[in-house]
C-alpha cells in the first residue's frame, strides 16, 4: 500500500509540473485517503497488540 502512495504522489508531482491540475488533484486526494487508511491500520494493530516492539 505504501508503494501505491509513493506512486500516486510522484504522479501528482509530475502532473502538476506539466499543468494537469485535475490529474494532480485526484492522485493527491487518493494518496491522502490511502495514507489515512494506513495510519488507522497501524494504530489498530498497535492498539490490539499485534505489533510488538521489543
Amino acid at each position: 500500500m505504501i508503494e501505491w502512495i509513493v506512486i500516486l504522489l510522484v504522479v501528482a508531482a509530475i502532473a502538476s509540473l506539466l499543468g494537469f491540475r485535475g490529474v494532480a488533484g485526484a492522485s493527491a486526494g487518493i494518496a491522502k485517503i490511502l495514507i489515512f487508511i494506513v495510519l488507522v491500520g497501524i494504530l489498530l494493530l498497535l492498539f490490539f497488540g499485534i505489533i510488538v516492539f521489543a
